[in-house]
């Protein structure tokens, strides 16, 4: 989607840019905040000004504006993108570009730096695992819901600092809940008819993450009998399953951590292929060239 730098640049000098940001996140939606850190000579603006550009281009705050701030603007995009920060340079006493009457000369540098919404977990389960799970996810910077059917698990006594603890049947409560693009679901409930509910949900959101405990015989199992009611293949290419970085993990607590490195790779984005469902579609390869008797 292309947008308008000129109309973004409409800027609302009233509203508190921190707050913003606070309603940014709030709402679910990203940003990117440039700052001026260094200065040298004179410059349209000063050291520390701040402009917020919102995920639909606008912005709130200025830092001079010009082609700075136009390139700035780019540059807030594509990091909001990448959500990793980037530091910028201007000279503006040797690029003739910037020469355009809004600046006096000079050197600054911004950085620029991603605002995300937070990390929802979404753990449908609220047994041994779930129970690790959430705090140690918790430590990481997720903000955890727990979601189970039974009242003697889904309670604030086993999961006292939770964002939300929902007792409710799991489709009931999934109907309720918004699986976005900064939203991470782990299905750990007590059976395979369950975690087949919550997995048919799941894979139609939006999610960023989607895992489900379980063997390779009963992810085939659950994979197969969703794609009879439906459900295209593509759907289940994103799952992690089984769930969890490969660490030798036994006990629920190391599950549990093998988890949260699995959640953490995925939200820093992490560039190298992780060993994902590699041995389901290696499995897929070996059969399309196996040779026929």
């Amino acid at each position: 989607m292309k947008f308008d730098v000129r109309c973004a640049g409409n800027h609302n000098q009233s509203m508190d840019l921190y707050e913003e940001i606070v309603r940014l996140r709030k709402d679910g939606r990203r940003g990117a905040v440039a700052t001026i850190v260094n200065v040298r000579g004179s410059i349209p603006s000063f050291k520390t000004a701040k402009m917020l550009v919102r995920d639909d281009g606008s912005i709130v705050g200025t830092i001079g504006g010009g082609c700075v701030e136009a390139e700035v603007w780019q540059a807030a995009r594509e990091v909001m993108e990448s959500e990793k920060p980037r530091t910028m340079t201007f000279d503006l006493n040797r690029d003739p570009k910037y020469d355009t009457g809004l600046v006096c000369g000079g050197t600054l540098e911004l950085f620029v730096e991603p605002i995300l919404p937070p990390a929802d977990l979404l753990i449908f389960g609220a047994g041994h695992v779930a129970t690790s799970l959430y705090k140690v996810a918790r430590i990481a910077g997720f903000d955890v819901t727990v979601i189970d059917d039974r009242e003697a698990y889904a309670n604030r006594e086993r999961f006292p600092d939770a964002h939300e603890v929902i007792c409710e049947d799991f489709e009931k409560a999934a109907a309720r809940l918004t699986a976005g693009e900064s939203s991470y679901i782990v299905i750990v409930t007590r059976g395979h008819r369950d975690d087949m509910r919550m997995l048919r949900w799941a894979v139609q959101t939006q999610a960023r993450y989607v895992g489900m405990i379980g063997s390779k015989r009963k992810t085939i199992t659950i994979f197969k009998e969703l794609q009879q009611e439906g459900l295209p293949a593509h759907l289940f290419e994103r799952v992690h399953a089984p769930i969890g970085l490969d660490i030798g993990a036994i006990t629920p607590e190391e599950i549990a951590v093998s988890i949260t490195a699995e959640l953490i790779a995925k939200r820093r984005k992490v560039e190298r292929d992780l060993p994902h469902m590699s041995w389901f579609h290696r499995g897929e390869r070996d059969a399309e060239v196996e040779p026929k008797a």
